[in-house]
């Protein structure tokens, strides 16, 4: 592993980096999650970040801060069940304290061609219509604990190992791991998945940046690319509302060739 060192030299470097966290951002505003998993191959391939752990590093950094920006809108829209992001998330942070620790010891080549793996799973897992099961009175109180608890807890450990292993938000995995354990609405799902998200990245975060691997000044960079990003994304998503399952669609087939370009190069 080598120390992240931020050495934004060249304006071209700068621009990169910008350019990137608007189009984290911009993903982020039109499809509502995923556009963390971007991070590491624009950090790696465009910005030119040469370390893949400091990549990692440096993305979990952006993704906890944009989570928590996301999450107080949603939380004042009264769409996070918190009892049962509380357990969530503290499963999660066990998971991904474990997972950041796997995936500091792991090569780095390695590592990423297992990335790319991921994202053509992910992207082809997007390319399935979701299941309308919900149950949108949920709660997680003494009553309903026997039920929750056994769900929320191992499927938390489980999407937290994976988002500290591999330096993402996990909000692709979150969502999916709430519905099938509460079956909450999606729309409490996207909220509630917001704590962990954020939860999640200060962990694998926190990780990284005791061992030297976060590149702060590419991090602010790319924060400050995300924000613009975000607003531009949101403005289009509401403009094309009537097209988000084909916005989805894009997305998924844009993750799958991406991945399979990074599993490609790492090979």
């Amino acid at each position: 592993m080598e120390p992240a060192h931020g050495r934004l030299t060249t304006v071209e470097t700068v621009v990169a980096t910008l350019a990137s966290g608007a189009l984290i951002g911009l993903v982020l505003g039109l499809v509502g999650g995923g556009g963390s998993i971007l991070a590491v191959p624009l950090l790696v391939y465009v910005v030119g970040v040469g370390s893949p752990h400091a990549a990692i590093g440096t993305a979990a950094v952006t993704v906890s801060v944009n989570a928590f920006a996301s999450l107080v809108g949603h939380a004042r829209g009264g769409r996070v069940k918190w009892r049962c992001a509380g357990v969530f998330a503290a499963a999660g942070m066990t998971g991904a304290a474990l997972g950041a620790e796997l995936g500091k010891a792991f090569d780095g080549q390695g590592l990423l061609a297992l990335f790319g793996l991921l994202m053509i799973g992910v992207g082809l897992s997007m390319l399935r219509r979701r299941r309308a099961v919900e149950a949108p009175d949920v709660r997680l109180t003494r009553e309903s604990a026997a039920v929750l608890l056994p769900r929320l807890v191992p499927i938390g450990l489980g999407v937290g190992l994976a988002a500290g292993f591999f330096g993402i938000g996990g909000g692709f995995l979150i969502v999916p791991g709430l519905i099938l354990a509460t079956a909450m609405p999606l729309s409490h799902a996207v909220g509630t998945s917001l704590v962990a998200v954020t939860a999640l990245g200060l962990t694998t975060a926190s990780s990284y940046a005791i061992s030297g691997l976060v590149d702060w000044p590419v991090t602010g960079l790319l924060i400050a690319g995300g924000f613009a990003g975000t607003i531009a994304g949101i403005g289009a998503g509401r403009l094309l509302s009537s097209r988000k399952r084909l916005l989805e669609i894009g997305f998924a087939v844009l993750v799958v060739a991406v991945g399979s370009y990074v599993t490609a190069t790492a090979l």
